[in-house]
């Protein structure tokens, strides 16, 4: 039984913040411009000793579909795709899970599992060859010539995320203890913002170091950091540091042998603080990549999903297959 139109296809974005679900329709040569029906859980799916749990994920996607089916009037879903922060090293579960309960409960039989990064760069550039820098609280740089992918950092805030969030408001908090204790490096104007922010300098550790969500503690000062570099040389040189870890992430995996200028993205929340990162950033980039060309990102994770989910559904998915970055299933 079909409606009659255009394929419908299901995108799903998972990440730490909760999961968000879409259904559209796969016209011909529509970059996203038909209509896109969400639904928003703000519980984000559990992760266990085994990995992402797919019976938790599919907890939440079956009501959801359902309210989406209702809203559009959708018949049949011709392909899925979910991406997913942790698929790449915990996605095991949903890999050997997901297909069979997809296809079992929905009829769906086309299923791309993808890291968020690929989801994210499929949002930004599409079936594109290029790179792009996803950055919040981490970073991590992912670049494609169509054939195979690339990827730099995203090693998480104890080994990498250089020039993410948690790493500028970490060393935004480490110049304002500095000067607290009067050792070289330090900035009079970040220690005022981080006893505005958290309160005594003696209270900080007790504030940070039992909590869970480290990262996002110190991601939530880099505003702070962005906020004092016009007049604080300190602060501008962490974002200039910043922009130099960026830039070298996004080098490093931009493909050069292309006949054309390779394009780069930026995209996530870390690009907010603005020109204080941006334009170090630019600078950074067009010294290391002079062929580059900066485009805006064209879309969020989320229409990366769909965007996959509609290669599928029409057999034309040009981004590269990988076990642990984009693993499909089309049986």
């Amino acid at each position: 039984m079909t409606d009659g139109g255009a394929p419908w296809v299901l995108g799903v974005d998972s990440g730490g913040s909760g999961v968000r679900f879409a259904l559209r329709r796969a016209e011909p040569g529509d970059r996203f411009g038909s209509p896109v029906e969400t639904v928003v859980s703000k519980e984000p799916v559990r992760t266990g000793p085994a990995g992402i749990d797919a019976g938790h994920l599919m907890e939440q996607l079956l009501p959801a579909v359902e309210e989406l089916t209702m809203r559009t009037g959708a018949v049949r879903i011709a392909a899925a795709a979910v991406g997913a922060a942790g698929m790449a090293t915990l996605g095991d579960v949903l890999r050997a899970e997901l297909p069979g309960a997809l296809a079992r409960t929905l009829g769906v039989r086309r299923l791309a599992l993808a890291a968020d990064a690929v989801t994210a760069y499929a949002g930004a550039l599409g079936c594109r060859a290029g790179a792009v820098v996803a950055a919040g609280t981490g970073m991590i740089a992912l670049g494609t010539d169509l054939t195979t992918w690339r990827r730099a950092d995203g090693w998480g805030h104890l080994l990498g995320d250089c020039g993410g969030g948690a790493w500028i408001g970490r060393a935004g908090l480490d110049a304002a203890l500095r000067h607290h204790d009067g050792r070289p490096g330090g900035s009079a104007a970040l220690l005022a913002r981080m006893e505005a922010v958290f309160g005594a300098p003696a209270e900080l550790p007790g504030l940070l170091y039992p909590r869970g969500d480290r990262p996002a503690v110190l991601a939530s000062f880099a505003p702070e950091v962005a906020g004092c570099a016009a007049g604080d040389p300190v602060a501008a040189g962490i974002l200039n540091d910043a922009a130099r870890h960026i830039a070298g992430a996004a080098a490093a995996v931009c493909p050069t042998e292309l006949g054309e200028p390779p394009q780069v993205a930026f995209t996530g929340g870390l690009f907010k603080l603005g020109d204080p990162l941006l334009v170090p950033l630019r600078r950074e980039l067009a010294q290391l990549t002079p062929r580059a060309r900066t485009v805006e990102a064209a879309g969020d994770p989320l229409r990366g999903c769909l965007l996959i989910a509609e290669g599928l559904a029409a057999g034309e998915l040009r981004l590269p297959r990988d076990p642990h970055l984009m693993w499909l299933a089309t049986e």
